[in-house]
Protein backbone atom coordinates (compact mmCIF):
# COMPACT_ATOMS: atom_id res chain seq x y z
CA UNK A 1 0.00 0.00 0.00
CA UNK A 2 1.38 3.26 -0.85
CA UNK A 3 0.75 5.87 1.37
CA UNK A 4 0.87 9.57 0.20
CA UNK A 5 2.47 13.00 1.32
CA UNK A 6 -1.09 13.87 2.16
CA UNK A 7 -2.44 10.74 3.42
CA UNK A 8 0.98 10.84 5.66
CA UNK A 9 -0.03 14.52 6.81
CA UNK A 10 -3.55 13.63 7.74
CA UNK A 11 -2.58 10.52 10.01
CA UNK A 12 0.82 11.05 11.47
CA UNK A 13 0.99 14.45 11.94
CA UNK A 14 -2.17 14.76 14.13
CA UNK A 15 -1.05 11.61 16.16
CA UNK A 16 2.46 13.33 16.43
CA UNK A 17 0.89 16.22 18.35
CA UNK A 18 -1.33 14.21 20.21
CA UNK A 19 1.94 12.19 21.25
CA UNK A 20 4.02 15.67 22.08
CA UNK A 21 0.89 17.05 24.17
CA UNK A 22 0.27 14.36 26.19
CA UNK A 23 4.00 14.53 27.14
CA UNK A 24 4.17 17.81 27.83
CA UNK A 25 1.46 17.32 30.28
CA UNK A 26 2.91 14.45 31.81
CA UNK A 27 6.10 16.50 32.38
CA UNK A 28 3.68 19.37 33.84
CA UNK A 29 1.93 16.69 36.23
CA UNK A 30 5.12 15.43 37.41
CA UNK A 31 6.61 18.82 38.20
CA UNK A 32 2.80 20.04 39.84
CA UNK A 33 3.81 19.15 43.58
CA UNK A 34 7.01 20.93 43.69
CA UNK A 35 5.24 24.14 41.98
CA UNK A 36 1.89 23.63 44.14
CA UNK A 37 3.90 23.51 47.17
CA UNK A 38 3.82 27.05 48.79
CA UNK A 39 6.31 28.32 51.18
CA UNK A 40 5.20 28.31 55.19
CA UNK A 41 3.90 31.68 56.43
CA UNK A 42 6.36 33.70 58.00
CA UNK A 43 5.30 34.79 61.98
CA UNK A 44 7.79 37.82 62.99
CA UNK A 45 7.65 38.76 66.62
CA UNK A 46 8.88 42.41 66.97
CA UNK A 47 9.27 45.48 68.66
CA UNK A 48 6.83 48.31 67.70
CA UNK A 49 9.53 50.43 66.94
CA UNK A 50 11.96 48.54 65.53
CA UNK A 51 11.99 49.50 61.09
CA UNK A 52 14.66 47.03 60.25
CA UNK A 53 12.44 44.20 61.36
CA UNK A 54 9.74 45.75 58.82
CA UNK A 55 12.60 45.76 56.21
CA UNK A 56 13.44 41.77 56.95
CA UNK A 57 9.79 41.24 56.74
CA UNK A 58 10.08 42.67 53.21
CA UNK A 59 13.06 41.18 52.17
CA UNK A 60 11.24 37.64 52.87
CA UNK A 61 8.31 38.99 50.43
CA UNK A 62 9.80 39.30 48.09
CA UNK A 63 11.25 36.46 48.31
CA UNK A 64 7.60 34.46 48.24
CA UNK A 65 6.84 34.36 51.98
CA UNK A 66 3.62 35.57 53.85
CA UNK A 67 5.16 37.47 56.51
CA UNK A 68 2.56 38.22 59.54
CA UNK A 69 4.45 41.38 61.91
CA UNK A 70 3.21 40.96 65.49
CA UNK A 71 4.20 43.42 67.83
CA UNK A 72 5.64 42.67 71.28
CA UNK A 73 6.65 44.75 74.25
CA UNK A 74 9.67 42.43 75.03
CA UNK A 75 11.17 40.75 72.44
CA UNK A 76 13.63 38.46 74.51
CA UNK A 77 10.23 36.91 76.17
CA UNK A 78 8.62 36.55 73.24
CA UNK A 79 11.84 34.19 71.78
CA UNK A 80 12.78 32.54 75.09
CA UNK A 81 8.85 31.45 74.79
CA UNK A 82 9.40 30.32 71.41
CA UNK A 83 11.86 28.50 72.40
CA UNK A 84 15.28 30.01 71.08
CA UNK A 85 18.63 30.23 73.07
CA UNK A 86 18.45 34.35 74.12
CA UNK A 87 22.79 33.74 72.84
CA UNK A 88 21.19 33.77 69.66
CA UNK A 89 19.29 37.20 70.18
CA UNK A 90 18.56 39.76 67.60
CA UNK A 91 16.35 42.16 67.02
CA UNK A 92 13.14 39.80 66.23
CA UNK A 93 12.21 36.32 66.53
CA UNK A 94 10.07 34.76 63.70
CA UNK A 95 8.49 30.84 63.82
CA UNK A 96 8.67 29.78 60.02
CA UNK A 97 7.11 26.12 60.22
CA UNK A 98 8.32 24.08 62.35
CA UNK A 99 11.09 26.08 63.30
CA UNK A 100 12.32 29.20 64.70
CA UNK A 101 14.91 32.35 63.04
CA UNK A 102 16.26 34.42 64.95
CA UNK A 103 17.28 37.85 63.49
CA UNK A 104 18.39 39.21 59.90
CA UNK A 105 18.43 35.46 58.18
CA UNK A 106 18.48 35.55 54.51
CA UNK A 107 15.40 34.32 53.03
CA UNK A 108 17.39 31.47 50.91
CA UNK A 109 18.55 30.10 53.79
CA UNK A 110 15.42 29.67 55.13
CA UNK A 111 14.26 27.98 51.50
CA UNK A 112 17.36 25.75 52.19
CA UNK A 113 16.14 24.78 55.89
CA UNK A 114 13.18 24.23 54.94
CA UNK A 115 14.54 21.94 52.03
CA UNK A 116 17.10 19.76 53.86
CA UNK A 117 14.47 19.82 56.79
CA UNK A 118 17.40 18.95 59.70
CA UNK A 119 16.38 18.20 63.50
CA UNK A 120 17.08 21.71 64.61
CA UNK A 121 15.47 24.56 66.46
CA UNK A 122 16.17 26.80 63.53
CA UNK A 123 18.39 29.13 62.28
CA UNK A 124 19.74 32.32 63.62
CA UNK A 125 22.01 35.33 63.00
CA UNK A 126 22.46 37.05 66.00
CA UNK A 127 23.75 40.82 66.46
CA UNK A 128 22.36 42.48 63.91
CA UNK A 129 25.45 42.20 61.06
CA UNK A 130 25.20 45.27 58.54
CA UNK A 131 24.57 44.37 54.74
CA UNK A 132 22.52 41.55 56.70
CA UNK A 133 18.63 41.21 54.67
CA UNK A 134 16.93 44.80 56.44
CA UNK A 135 20.52 45.48 57.54
CA UNK A 136 21.59 46.84 54.07
CA UNK A 137 23.74 50.19 53.64
CA UNK A 138 26.76 51.91 53.03
CA UNK A 139 28.75 48.93 54.83
CA UNK A 140 28.40 45.44 55.36
CA UNK A 141 30.52 43.18 56.67
CA UNK A 142 30.78 39.04 56.35
CA UNK A 143 28.57 36.99 58.83
CA UNK A 144 27.27 33.66 59.52
CA UNK A 145 23.93 32.16 59.96
CA UNK A 146 23.88 29.50 62.02
CA UNK A 147 21.91 26.29 61.97
CA UNK A 148 20.89 25.89 66.23
CA UNK A 149 20.59 22.34 67.32
CA UNK A 150 18.13 21.00 69.05
CA UNK A 151 20.41 21.16 72.08
CA UNK A 152 21.01 24.62 71.90
CA UNK A 153 24.53 24.62 69.93
CA UNK A 154 24.78 25.92 66.89
CA UNK A 155 26.93 25.31 63.87
CA UNK A 156 27.72 27.40 60.56
CA UNK A 157 24.94 27.02 58.46
CA UNK A 158 25.82 29.22 55.43
CA UNK A 159 28.43 32.14 55.21
CA UNK A 160 27.79 35.64 53.83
Amino acid sequence: MKTSKASFAKTYLPTRIVLRSLAICVALAAAWPSMAQSLPVVDVYKSPQCGCCKAWAEHLQKNGFTVILHDVDDVPAARKKLGMPNRFGSCHTAKVGQYLVEGHVPAADIKKLLKKHPEAIGLAVPSMPPGSPGMEGERSIPYDTLLVTQDGKAKVFAHH
